[in-house]
């Protein structure tokens, strides 16, 4: 793409993994030129470094006497209008259908009273899908903020499937999956570094999450129990969340915690999952488990559940195992099985850096680019 955009990106400046991929897609964008303005309510989670071409917009929530809850999404499309006009956006890239994407087009339609029209480009997640469209109360706001987009896409062909089989959508809508920097994870394992969580004949499995009943992390504690009575492992759990509290109480009922670590949330995940053999995700839904594809891209290999989009992401058989939600037995016996066979590990390592490979951003941006160009 020749010309450079000016491209507003809304999304969720969290921890978790939407947050992370619109970041570093607004990072990408910028770094080929594209003036990106990211908004929302608080700086995104890793955009902590300067660049001449990207800016942030705090969208303002004040507590106002008149209102029980505030109007976050109210405040979120007066800033966009503002935005918008001001800094001449070409387009607006939004994540999460609400409340961005149908705060979005209520800007959309202020702006066309003042002569202004902005494309809205909305990426689904799966959250706004998965549990938001479960709540009947939010039907008709997503279906109207889909079908209003002048783009839509999803980050798993399951997610996409998913979205059609909930709601009343005539808008077609694109698979871009989610995607990683390989250069960031594809780290030399530091030994020194290693050898403060485990001995040198120590297999060391690794869990990252936000501590949420759908991630099942008991199930993660249920499969390294039966584990490490079979193999020399450490377990390092990074993240935090609900669910944190009870999963240290049912630590110390099993008597293991000399061999799990609570890590808490790091910022830094790649230098924990350089020393990691094995990552296990067991969650009970993921629309596509872009944590499954960072310890990939660090050639680790991966157990997990085959749930949402997760079975686009780890291959049967070649960079992991998949296993049904809760299967703990398997999940367990498959870990066994990779940890006890040092070549058929290295084996699974290697498969899951080269399968990492096809979801690296030089491969993924273009295509947004492309959506971009076509909607101008």
């Amino acid at each position: 793409m020749s010309n450079n955009l000016k491209i507003g990106i809304v999304c969720y400046p969290t921890y978790g993994g939407s947050g992370v991929v619109a970041t570093e897609l607004g990072i990408a964008l910028a770094n080929k030129g594209h003036e990106v303005h990211f908004i929302s309510y608080s700086q995104p989670f890793r955009l902590d470094s300067f660049s001449e071409n990207t800016f942030f917009h705090e969208v303002r929530v004040p507590d106002y006497p008149l209102f029980d809850y505030t109007p976050y999404e109210l405040n979120l499309t007066s800033k966009l209008v503002d935005v918008v006009m001001h800094e001449k956006l070409d387009i607006l890239h939004v994540h999460y259908a609400i409340p961005h994407a149908s705060a979005a087009i209520s800007a959309k339609l202020i702006l066309e009273t003042k002569g202004i029209n902005i494309p809205i480009v909305t990426t689904l997640h799966g959250t706004d899908i998965t549990l938001l469209g479960k709540d009947n109360s939010f039907k008709p706001v997503i279906e109207y903020a889909i079908n209003k987009s002048d783009a839509v896409t999803a980050v798993s062909d399951d997610l996409r499937k998913e979205t059609y089989s909930h709601f009343n959508i005539d808008k077609d809508i694109k698979m871009i999956p989610n995607f990683i920097d390989s250069t960031l994870y594809n780290k030399k394992q530091k030994d020194s570094f290693r050898k403060k969580f485990a001995a040198a004949d120590e297999k060391i499995i690794t869990h990252i999450s936000n501590f949420r009943k759908v991630k099942r992390v008991e199930d993660v504690l249920s499969v390294f129990n039966k584990v490490q009575k079979k193999v020399k492992v450490k377990l390092l759990l990074i993240g935090d969340g609900p669910e944190r509290e009870r999963m240290e109480c049912m630590c110390r009922k099993l008597d293991l915690c000399d061999k799990i670590k609570f890590m808490g949330k790091v910022k830094a995940v790649e230098s924990f999952l350089s020393i990691s053999d094995l990552f296990l995700l067991p969650s009970q839904t993921e629309s596509f488990g872009l944590v499954a594809l960072e310890a990939m891209a660090s050639h680790v290999a991966v157990i997990s559940t085959n749930s949402g989009g997760l079975a686009e992401v780890n291959v049967e058989g070649v960079t992991g195992y998949l296993s049904d939600v809760g299967d703990v037995k398997q999940m367990s016996e498959n870990t066994i099985k990779l940890l006890s066979d040092d070549d058929l590990l290295a084996q699974f390592k290697e498969n899951a850096f080269h399968h990492s490979k096809k979801f690296d951003l030089p491969n993924i941006l273009p295509l947004y680019e492309n959506l971009y160009c076509f909607l101008l």
